[in-house]
């Protein structure tokens, strides 16, 4: 019978399949290791098999997205906490063991050892429905935004081949006209055929909004080009199906920004995230998905650290002062307060004011924006902390 420890290490190399758990003591030496497959019924077995081993268990995984959900929400079911292991430090510590072999057990044996020897690793938190909703939600988005480009590319790539004028002639990624053009007329002799009165009515009719001015620039590009190119009727057949694509894709992104939004004017901090110029409803689901718990920071420099918008200093010998962006932060939350510093510079404000002032005083664009962003987060944090929204004014101190 084994011997029950008082605290335990269990590494997770998690996979969409199958994770392998191995589970190693206060010396390093490996007591459990097994394959378990991504189902609830093995996980559960698993998971009391290793909880029968010691008082304590103390989790690692190298990955927190969709592969492990289940495996999380169990493990937080029973009670159990679960770290962070990211794997390009899965793939620094494994050279510091023997052998060069890459499996999935070597791999859960270094996640467990990594987290026995540190204790710096951010806590996976599951999230709750709201944020697991946001999660789905944004993520869609993103699936749905990147194969717009791709399409939008593939389309202007084919229109090239066999109408180059008309394809300068608009910005495809943003003209809903021009795609609706697109649907019935690709080709420079159609469009001649068409005119310019009914060429109109014919985008008119469809909600195209400055119709005319849409038909004169494809009638302008018709002009310029009398050659028929080779391919020319079946290269115009997927350009009038891209068009389609594109349009129908669309209207599913408003369906699903429409439901984001919705979505996240329910969580309690949706209005004091909000009032912050450049952030609307898409950024600060992005940010709720990113940032987890906004009251979990300590401060504003955790909120800051966690951004990347802390620098850390990489001293060298003589060299000192040598300040650079963390390796460790969230990418996705850095992403959040870029995008919103830089939206908010738009308008006059005290947004713009401070990034003139860091331009003016030899910032670059992208450095002014970075500290601005910085200065933003620290906002952010005492508007969420005092439960109030934002106002170009300082706030009001009351007096005895």
């Amino acid at each position: 019978m084994n011997e029950r420890r008082a605290r335990l290490w269990a590494g997770i190399d998690a996979g969409k399949g199958h994770h392998w758990v191995a589970v190693v003591d206060e010396s390093g030496t490996t007591l459990w290791s097994k394959k378990i497959d991504n189902d609830e019924a093995a996980i559960l077995t698993a998971l009391g098999e290793i909880l029968d081993l010691a008082d304590e268990v103390r989790w690692a995984v190298d990955i927190s997205g969709t592969s492990s959900a289940l495996l999380l929400a169990l493990l937080a079911a029973h009670g159990q906490q679960a770290v962070y292991v990211p794997g390009r430090t899965v793939n620094r510590m494994s050279g510091a063991y023997r052998g060069e072999a890459k499996t999935d057990a070597r791999d859960a044996y270094v996640i467990a050892e990594t987290a026995r020897q540190r204790r710096d690793f951010a806590v996976i938190d599951v999230p709750a429905q709201l944020a697991a909703d946001l999660a789905l939600l944004t993520a869609h988005r993103s699936d749905l935004v990147a194969d717009r480009v791709r399409m939008i590319n593939r389309l202007r790539d084919v229109l090239t081949g066999i109408f180059p004028s008309l394809e300068r002639g608009f910005d495809y990624s943003n003209h809903r006209g021009a795609l609706v053009l697109l649907t019935g007329f690709q080709t420079p002799a159609a469009l001649r055929r068409r005119g310019q009165t009914r060429l109109t009515a014919w985008l008119a009719k469809r909600g195209v909004r400055n119709a005319d001015t849409v038909a004169t620039t494809a009638l302008e590009a018709a002009g310029a080009q009398y050659t028929v190119l080779p391919g020319e009727d079946v290269a115009g057949q997927i350009t009038a199906d891209l068009a389609g694509q594109i349009l129908a894709l669309d209207d599913r992104l408003k369906r699903v920004d429409k439901q984001i939004r919705e979505t996240f004017r329910t969580h309690p901090q949706a209005g004091i995230i909000e009032s912050m110029p450049g952030i609307g409803p898409i950024l600060g689901a992005e940010l709720v998905v990113a940032a987890g718990d906004l009251t979990a920071y300590a401060d504003a420099g955790h909120l800051a650290s966690a951004a990347g918008l802390v620098p850390v200093p990489r001293d060298s010998g003589r060299r000192t002062g040598n300040l650079h962006r963390p390796k460790r932060y969230s990418r996705r939350l850095r992403r959040v307060f870029y995008m919103s510093a830089q939206t908010s510079i738009i308008c006059d404000g005290p947004n713009r004011d401070f990034y003139l002032k860091k331009r003016g005083e030899g910032c670059k664009h992208v450095q002014a924006v970075i500290a601005l962003a910085r200065r933003r987060a620290s906002v952010l944090w005492a508007l969420l902390r005092d439960g109030r929204e934002f106002t170009s004014a300082p706030p009001v101190t009351q007096t005895a």
